[in-house]
């Protein structure tokens, strides 16, 4: 006769960030089942780190169901693609209807919708739940994002309530102290201190080309798609990009000169607090081209989101955690339909303050010759973003010139002109198009 089902959910995937979240649910006393397609994973995993906690352990699929109860709840930590829709697979023979796969592994959210939509057709429940924090994060609290079947929520409510927190290095320590306070600032003072054994600096040694995983990129790609300018994220990920290229960089910087002088002669403490404000502001930025490409997704896709929620959401566990995320959450409550972050009060203020230190940043970057792509890339949004006229009205004027796209008059919106420039040309016009 088998055993009563014991385990509250299933977790497949026991790399750092899985063995970690397991921890944390078992810590808040849930019974978790730990599978892994190399089964010795399991088996070391509850022989070492598990040791001593009520975590099993499963050697099939077939087995980590069977120690399920209904409904059942899977939760997924592989790689995002191929693997997590192969899983799926394996996956749907073996569950009922109401039964609850979960996707943590950050996939982008085409695929999320896609799943949502065909496992909903065999009833059974999905949802893509992003999850930011790292190895301490999934350890000890995690900012958790799930979105999918409204159905699934008030089986997994509990569990991931339950996972979340409520609650030069000494520039770093010092700017974490304030309004820059983050877990991003944390992190990289303690990294700046981090001595290897020979006593020189750790990351001095770190070869200076940055990964992804792709989050990033289907940020930029989706901004694109809905025409949203979300700058700063797109700008990052193509300096990620031009990192990778090391071996190029090596051969380039012999033969590419810069500025006679890459030394900054100035007061440089007056330009460190020139730094934190460039950083303050390009911060509020970035939060602000976030939070537009969502509210542009939301009214595409028809989606009810609480903004300032989300916001709170990330106050948690993630990496993305700073201290004004409060202050993002106060905009909007204040006012519900603000159309951008830089509109509230609070951040008009704030980057007003803020504005001729980070222009002075990116200034002295550009004499010198040291790249500050983010810094230069919100910036420039900035300027052009409270700009009421730019020059794209010649980007208009060209396009009728050469394609006969049509132009807008600012007497007559959304009535379309074209014009014959030369005399030579035809009265036809082309169809209008968003470039």
């Amino acid at each position: 006769m088998s055993a009563e089902p014991s385990a509250d959910i299933a977790l497949i995937g026991l790399a750092v960030m899985g063995q970690n979240l397991i921890l944390n649910m078992n810590d808040h006393g849930w019974v978790v089942c730990a599978y892994n397609r190399t089964v010795d994973k399991v088996d070391n995993f509850l022989a070492n780190e598990a040791k001593g906690t009520q975590v099993v352990g499963a050697r099939s699929l077939q087995e980590m169901v069977a120690k399920l109860k209904k409904p059942r709840r899977v939760m997924m930590l592989v790689k995002a693609g191929a693997a997590v829709d192969a899983f799926i697979d394996q996956l749907v023979p073996l569950l009922e209807a109401g039964d609850i796969i979960i996707d943590g592994g950050n996939s982008e959210y085409h695929d999320t919708q896609r799943r949502c939509e065909a496992l909903e057709k065999k009833g059974l429940y999905f949802i893509g739940s992003g999850v930011s924090g790292g190895e301490e994060g999934a350890r000890h609290g995690p900012s958790l994002m799930p979105g999918g079947h409204i159905q699934a929520w008030p089986h997994i409510k509990d569990i991931f309530q339950c996972l979340m927190l409520h609650s030069c290095v000494q520039v770093f320590h010092q700017w974490n102290e304030g309004e820059l306070d983050s877990f991003l600032i944390e992190i990289t003072a303690n990294i700046l201190k981090f001595n290897d054994e020979d006593g020189v600096a750790l990351v001095e040694k770190i070869r200076d080309a940055a990964g992804q995983k792709g989050t990033g990129k289907w940020t930029a790609i989706s901004a694109l798609d809905y025409g949203t300018p979300v700058t700063l994220i797109a700008e990052s990920v193509f300096a990620r990009c031009l990192s990778s290229m090391k071996d190029e960089r090596v051969e380039a910087s012999v033969l590419l000169s810069g500025p006679a002088s890459s030394s900054y002669t100035g007061d440089r403490t007056a330009f460190v607090e020139c730094l934190r404000q460039a950083l303050y502001a390009s911060k509020i930025v970035s939060y602000a081209q976030g939070f537009m490409l969502l509210r542009e997704a939301a009214t595409q896709f028809g989606w009810q989101l609480n903004y300032g929620g989300i916001a709170l959401m990330w106050r948690g566990g993630c990496i993305i955690r700073s201290q004004f995320l409060g202050k993002i959450k106060e905009a909007f409550t204040k006012q519900p339909s603000l159309s951008n972050l830089l509109l509230d009060s609070f951040f008009v203020d704030a980057v007003r303050g803020a504005q001729e230190g980070w222009r002075q940043v990116v200034a002295q970057s550009v004499l010198l010759g040291v790249p500050t792509p983010a810094l230069s890339s919100a910036l420039a949004f900035y300027d052009g973003y409270r700009t009421d006229k730019l020059p794209a009205n010649l980007i208009q004027a060209q396009r009728d010139y050469f394609g006969a796209h049509t132009y807008e008059l600012l007497a007559s919106p959304g009535k379309f002109h074209h014009t014959n420039w030369t005399g030579t040309g035809g009265n036809v016009a082309a169809s209008t198009y968003m470039a």
